[in-house]
């Protein structure tokens, strides 16, 4: 049976779906030596899942530097906290590589921020927000794809904690490996679909979806 989709979805359907989370391995890393031994892990891998995260600001004018960057395999995700070690030369050599595909949503914005921190060209990368548009799907966000194409909720609660604290509660490290992880599996099912022609595109009309 087709899976069906919708080219923007009622963001007040979120609510009742049942809650995605990552399921792996979580690992903090907060020096340059334990960059080095992640990055090599990470780069013998197929595919790899980015995001990063920001210490929010609540003053007018006042921006923070990235703080996190997590970078996910399907089930081992690196939370590289950047506050600490700043980009060194193995993350350096992570975000240049060429041959693992990396992915990221609305990757541009990330990487913007990362260029704040040092000078590099970015290697092999594909951004979900280029993938929708070939099977219809008009949302931008993570919450909204994710529930789209799997029917269950990605939590967004800690989006707008201290991504800068001494120590990372469970729940920012969750929600952190959740995000990089997800990208991996959105891309996944993309390309299963866009194969498969195995869906049914349905069009809400403005007044049906909260967009």
């Amino acid at each position: 049976m087709p899976k069906t989709i919708y080219n923007k979805y009622d963001k007040k359907l979120i609510s009742s779906l049942p809650v995605a989370a990552f399921e792996g391995r979580i690992i903090v890393i907060l020096t340059e030596g334990e960059t080095e031994k992640a990055v090599e892990y990470l780069l013998s891998k197929p595919i790899l899942g980015f995001d990063t995260e920001t210490r929010p600001s609540f003053k007018k004018g006042q921006q923070h530097k990235v703080s996190l960057l997590q970078v996910s395999t399907d089930d081992t995700c690196f939370l590289f906290r950047l506050n600490h070690t700043g980009l060194t030369p193995a993350l350096l050599k992570l975000l240049t590589d060429k041959k693992v595909m990396k992915i990221g949503l609305s990757w541009h914005d990330d990487l913007n921020s990362l260029h704040k921190l040092a000078d590099f060209k970015p290697g092999n990368f594909t951004d979900l927000q280029d993938c929708i548009k070939d099977i219809g799907i008009e949302d931008l966000s993570l919450q909204k794809l994710y529930a789209n194409l799997f029917g269950q909720k990605i939590s967004k609660r800690q989006q707008l904690s201290n991504w800068e604290a001494d120590i990372l509660s469970d729940k920012q490290k969750l929600y952190a490996a959740t995000d990089a992880w997800a990208c991996i599996m959105l891309y996944q099912e993309l390309v299963r679909l866009k194969e498969t022609k195995d869906y049914q595109l349905i069009i809400q009309e403005e007044n049906h979806a909260d967009v």
